[in-house]
């Protein structure tokens, strides 16, 4: 009984540190985009690559898959948006039979939290070229839909006659029409879809019905605004920040990656009220460091600071695909991103960095109960997303392990977050579970720096032993892998825990068992 009692102690702490949801595993989703209804934020969505729908009814406890489809096709860079009556909006790219790929953006709304959609309406047709990268914003003050996103001549082509733009639409009628589209960039970017390529638009309203966006390109992290609805634009952008490495780098272990920029805007009524952010990644400080930043303005735009580091481990190692948002109840800013901060290889994490104070002060604090190791020849997704509001955050990730994607939320309070340990350090970056979820087996592997007595067990959430696999034993130098028979062990659906000693120290892992 006392082992019990210890080990559900450890359990507990380990529950309240993190409270990681699975929103899906088996649709091999990544990209996710996550909104809530600010006025019912019970009521969630979640959109994921290719064509997938999840909505949640409990504030992101449980999840239910939702068909959506559209005679426009439905291709991919998911984005979910809500109005000011909570209706839900998707956003994708489109694959229409009577068409070309990606020839448009494509807008499909819901009335009835995600549950069903229309069919859809569109902007950006323009022939055959390549409509890609979008993002929405909506003003809270009239209901109008923003969208910005990247037109290719001639998607991946390095001919110098190929060229992108940053194109702007809005609709004034919750969706049902669209702008013609107009081009907001002066110089425009290659067709490579690399560093020189302008892409990451993404637009963020102000206090008095401002559009602000940024977006990366051959001049770094530009910004541009309209203040009249989006019918005029400045006559020259304004540059941010160089970003000398550029927006498109290697992180290993990562099919790609990228540090498109994020725009938000204070709209709070707090102290910050009114301050521009945006939030990026890139490799300044070399190829094996890369770091979280952001910027800010409080005159509109016309000037802004120096880069702030939001990632404080100062270890040199990997911290990238960033997204941010704004509770704008309060002004505070919250972050997520992945973490290799423990890790001399690729084991990754999910980090979230909270800031109470406009930017100046940033809590890190690791929110992946596990970590993960990806694969480099699956595609990983360029995004990942997080909503805020009156205290609620829900950050929405992916996890690659092996050949296994799957999207992840976390409803732990931010209360309980801010007070869990500070950047907690694993016992050991080497030790890893996967498959994670798994339906028939999953494995413990481990790497042993000496000689070691292991012991290793599976217990339920309350701390009950339901196998002793390894029992106190010695176990040499080098790597080993143990096998968990989920099958063997007729362990149904649910959440267990993998419990690892190694030399009297304690590694809980959390082992979800799926159909």
């Amino acid at each position: 009984m006392k082992i019990n009692l210890v080990l559900f102690a450890l359990l507990s702490s380990l529950q309240g540190m993190a409270q990681n949801v699975l929103i899906d595993a088996t649709y091999s989703a990544n990209e996710p985009s996550i909104m809530f209804n600010p006025n019912n934020p019970s009521k969630m969505v979640v959109g994921a690559n290719i064509d997938l729908c999840f909505t949640s009814d409990d504030s992101g406890n449980t999840w239910t898959k939702r068909d959506i489809s559209s005679t426009f096709g439905v291709w991919g860079d998911p984005v979910i948006d809500v109005d000011v009556n909570g209706d839900f909006y998707f956003f994708h790219l489109s694959n229409p039979v009577n068409g070309n790929w990606i020839d448009r953006i494509v807008c499909q709304k819901s009335t009835d939290n995600g549950a069903t959609w229309s069919n859809g309406s569109y902007t950006g047709l323009n022939g055959n070229l390549a409509q890609d990268k979008h993002w929405s914003a909506i003003d809270r003050s009239n209901n109008n839909i923003y969208l910005t996103w990247t037109q290719f001549d001639n998607y991946g082509s390095a001919a110098p006659t190929d060229s992108t733009q940053i194109l702007f639409s809005k609709s004034v009628d919750a969706g049902l029409t669209w702008s013609a589209p107009t081009r907001i960039n002066q110089r425009a970017g290659n067709c490579v879809d690399m560093d020189s390529t302008v892409e990451g638009a993404v637009p963020a309203i102000g206090p008095n019905g401002e559009i602000y966006v940024a977006w990366a390109g051959p001049d770094g992290i530009v910004f541009d605004r309209s203040l009249d609805g989006g019918t005029t634009w400045l006559t020259n952008d304004i540059i941010v920040d160089p970003m000398p490495t550029g927006w498109d780098y290697f992180v290993p272990g990562i099919y790609r990656s990228n540090g498109l920029p994020v725009t938000k805007c204070d709209t709070s009524g707090g102290p910050n009220h009114g301050t521009i952010y945006i939030n990026w990644s890139d490799q300044r400080n070399g190829p094996d460091d890369t770091e979280i930043w952001l910027a800010k303005s409080t005159d509109g735009g016309d000037t802004w600071t120096a880069p702030i580091l939001v990632n404080d481990d100062y270890s040199g190692t990997h911290q990238f695909l960033t997204w941010m948002d704004i509770d704008q109840t309060n002004g505070h800013l919250y972050f997520v991103f992945y973490d290799r901060r423990n890790s001399s290889s690729t084991a990754t994490e999910v980090t979230m960095a909270i800031s109470h104070d406009g930017g100046n002060v940033f809590a890190n604090r690791i929110i992946s109960e596990t970590p993960f190791v990806p694969n480099p020849a699956i595609f990983f997704g360029d995004y990942n997303n997080i909503v805020a509001h009156n205290g609620i955050v829900r950050p929405v990730w992916t996890r690659l392990e092996n050949q296994t994607l799957s999207i992840w939320t976390d409803v732990t309070p931010i209360d309980a977050i801010l007070s869990s340990p500070v950047n907690p350090i694993r016992l050991e970056s080497d030790i890893h579970q996967y498959p994670n979820p798994a339906n028939s087996i999953s494995y413990v592997s481990f790497k042993l720096h000496a000689q070691e007595m292991i012991s290793l067990s599976v217990r339920d959430t309350q701390g009950n032993k339901l196998k002793q696999l390894i029992d106190n034993q010695p176990y040499d130098y080098g790597k080993h892998i143990v096998p968990i028979p989920i099958s063997e062990l007729k362990l149904s659906t649910g959440v267990y825990y993998t419990v690892l000693e190694i030399g009297g120290k304690t590694n809980i892992q959390k082992l979800v068992v799926i159909d």
